[in-house]
């Protein structure tokens, strides 16, 4: 059943997890697009009630979160872990606010959409009180695929995604820092986040192995990807691999395409997405990178070409900040969707 609420124009709106990397980034994002909101608020855990955050020019004490916590709530903001999602659910929407949780709580429901505004904005109409944010490596890629399956019907993508350590949270960047110094001083490696050191290496695992032997990540990067483009029959293989950057995943796509569609087309519906800006200057080695895109707002696209291996085929990299676009962003577009 839709909801039937009336949103304000200016919603009360908290953030649950502000204490955590991609909460404060939800703050952050708030105060800098200037969202309308008559109130925010700051919810996390009993350990960091009382707590200040700064918002806005001023202080936001945390507060510490529970069922009643939602009471004067419009919007809530959810990221602190699929777990609290679950159980804050019932709660939440049953105050009579609505919940963009970023977990993975919720993602396949058949009752919750799952949303990235440039891509599948239409579905938030159809929410019950929940509307998910997906996984950040699927967000910047249904980003860049979007327009290029509007010029023609994607038929199979093959990625390889390069991920940031910040993917899983400020103990992993924290960990890369402490490992990186270290590695270069001799010292034993502290290895607590990750199966394996981070620093200076790369780890083809990002979340648990699956029964035909792909990980939980990669299998997200399928079954999300189909249901925000509504192509039950798209064909996507993903490899998911933790590199040693602190912020930003970048990703190698092929794409193969149903029929034909032209590299310059598919660069020009590419320069007219929504949300996407183009690095492609061969003469000037100008390409997106991690190092230079950290809190930009955008996927960024680069290395077009002619994949040579299929009859219509284009090959692409994209970079995307994964605490912004990937998670906090997303969501504060959503609520903004809310709004309109």
């Amino acid at each position: 059943m839709a909801w039937d609420k009336q949103m304000p124009k200016t919603p009360v709106v908290a953030v649950a997890g502000a204490t955590g990397a991609v909460g404060r980034e939800m703050l952050l994002t708030l105060e800098q697009r200037k969202f309308p909101a008559e109130q925010v608020i700051a919810l996390a855990s009993s350990r960091s009630a009382g707590k200040l955050i700064p918002f806005a020019g001023t202080e936001l004490e945390v507060q510490e979160m529970g069922p009643d916590s939602f009471g004067d709530v419009d919007i809530a903001l959810f990221s602190a872990g699929a777990s609290v999602s679950k159980e804050l659910r019932d709660a939440v929407v049953s105050s009579g606010a609505v919940m963009i949780d970023n977990s993975s709580a919720f993602r396949m429901d058949d009752d919750v959409p799952l949303v990235v505004p440039e891509v599948n904005p239409e579905d938030i109409a159809w929410h019950s009180g929940v509307i998910a944010n997906p996984n950040c490596s699927t967000i910047q890629m249904v980003v860049a695929l979007k327009p290029l399956d509007d010029l023609a019907p994607i038929k199979r993508v093959v990625v390889s995604t390069y991920q940031a350590a910040s993917g899983a949270g400020q103990a992993a960047m924290d960990e890369l820092y402490e490992q990186s110094g270290e590695f270069l001083r001799g010292d034993e490696l502290t290895v607590e986040n990750f199966a394996h050191r981070i620093a200076f290496n790369c780890i083809p695992q990002i979340d648990v192995f699956m029964d035909d032997g792909s990980t939980k990540e990669e299998w997200k990067m399928v079954v999300e990807t189909k249901k925000i483009m509504h192509a039950p029959d798209m064909e996507i293989a993903a490899t998911c691999v933790r590199v040693p950057v602190l912020r930003c995943h970048s990703e190698a796509s092929n794409v193969e395409f149903a029929e034909p569609a032209f590299l310059g087309a598919a660069m020009e519906a590419r320069e007219n997405g929504d949300g996407i800006q183009i690095l492609d200057d061969r003469e000037a080695k100008s390409y997106p990178m991690p190092a230079l895109l950290e809190g930009t707002d955008d996927v960024y696209v680069g290395r077009i070409r002619k994949d040579p291996s299929v009859k219509y085929g284009v090959a692409f990299w994209c970079v995307a900040d994964q605490l912004r676009k990937g998670a906090a962003l997303n969501a504060v577009q959503i609520a903004e969707a809310l709004l309109a």
